[in-house]
């Protein structure tokens, strides 16, 4: 998953407001139930000591909630009387939640806003493209193509000046193949898209799925609906799942695959709370493992200000000359360093590669060498 949306969250010290709301529940008392909601999420972060000015913030932004028809629910991320983030939810949280932390908590967002990849659905005929991008949170234009348009279509005939315009035909089936296939990758690098999806006739998705870059061919499915007809909303959803599944399982297998030493007795992986702090601290996380049901994502470190600012025990900051340092949940903290150093978190689902829990204890890293 990529947190690159997340950067807003550390361009600032703490304490932060955390809040996770339901808005699954469409009633007919529903504007008065969000309105309850609002002061209850207010005072429960006035209970933990957040300030006033934090606190209205929340509640007003709740209280905007009030009429959305949004089917799953929202998070808030607020400080110093400011929502500096609210991402829309692809799941309902299971419940509503406020916290009062050093840290924004992060971590029940990577299940929450989904890692079901973003996709660009192409629908694709002889004269072009429709872009449409489609995510967990639902769909919408992501632009178009036209290439060449005469000439497109075959004839029957054997006739000479026939095999030449045939010839023609072809020419332009190319070039516009060719059109077709670099729009979509500008696309896929504008959109960030996990996962590209062709729509239309044989030739056509073939001809488009052999011109993309080579970066892009693990990316791409083929449907085989015919020219101009629309995916249903299920079809997606499950190209976007077995996508996942496909990546998770290859993902483990290389972290597995990874903890075993090389020929120079250096490991490419690791996994628990003190070799994890060490690598983040050297910046050597390429990519993050998150095991929700793990015992060490709720294990305390320290944090100082900085993403690489953080340790197993408070004396060790104070050794590495951090004056002022704070209590943070592990993934909360290993998350803020990931996004600070672009590295993706994978989420990964209980029970592991082959029935095996892994990460152990629920962390675990893929390690990057300088």
């Amino acid at each position: 998953m990529d947190l690159t949306f997340l950067h807003p969250l550390y361009e600032h010290s703490g304490p932060w407001a955390s809040v996770y709301v339901d808005t699954s529940r469409h009633t007919e008392s529903m504007a008065h139930e969000r309105h309850l909601t609002a002061s209850a999420m207010a005072r429960r972060l006035a209970e933990q000591g957040a300030d006033e000015a934090t606190c209205r913030a929340v509640e007003n932004a709740i209280e905007e909630l009030r009429h959305s028809s949004e089917p799953n629910g929202r998070a808030l991320f607020a400080r110093a009387g400011e929502i500096v983030l609210d991402p829309p939810l692809a799941r309902p949280p299971q419940g509503d939640t406020a916290e009062w932390a050093p840290l924004p908590r992060v971590a029940p967002l990577l299940e929450l806003a989904g890692q079901d990849p973003v996709c660009v659905v192409a629908y694709i005929d002889r004269k072009g493209a429709d872009f449409e991008l489609r995510s967990g949170l639902g769909r919408e234009g992501a632009g178009s193509v036209t290439g060449r348009q005469h000439p497109v279509h075959r004839t029957a005939s054997a006739d000479w000046s026939e095999r030449h315009f045939q010839l023609k035909v072809e020419n332009t089936w190319e070039h516009n193949a060719a059109e077709i296939a670099d729009a979509l990758a500008v696309c896929q690098e504008e959109t960030r898209a996990d996962l590209l999806i062709l729509v239309g006739d044989d030739r056509e998705r073939r001809s488009v799925h052999e011109r993309l870059p080579q970066r892009l061919q693990d990316r791409v499915v083929e449907a085989s609906h015919g020219t101009g007809s629309r995916l249903l909303d299920d079809e997606v959803e499950a190209a976007r799942a077995e996508h996942t599944r496909r990546r998770t399982e290859a993902e483990l297998e290389r972290f597995l695959a990874a903890r075993a030493p090389d020929a120079e007795g250096r490991t490419g992986a690791v996994e628990g709370v003190p070799a994890l702090v060490e690598a983040a601290r050297e910046h050597r996380i390429d990519e993050l493992l998150i095991r929700a049901d793990g015992p060490d994502a709720h294990r305390e470190v320290w944090i100082g200000e900085g993403p690489d600012q953080l340790a197993v025990r408070r004396t060790e900051l104070r050794t590495l000359g951090e004056q002022h340092s704070w209590a943070a949940r592990a993934d909360d903290a290993l998350i803020r360093s990931a996004v600070e150093t672009d590295a993706p978190v994978l989420v990964v689902p209980a029970g592991g590669a082959a029935g095996e829990d892994a990460p152990v204890g629920g962390l675990g890293a893929l390690l990057r060498w300088k």
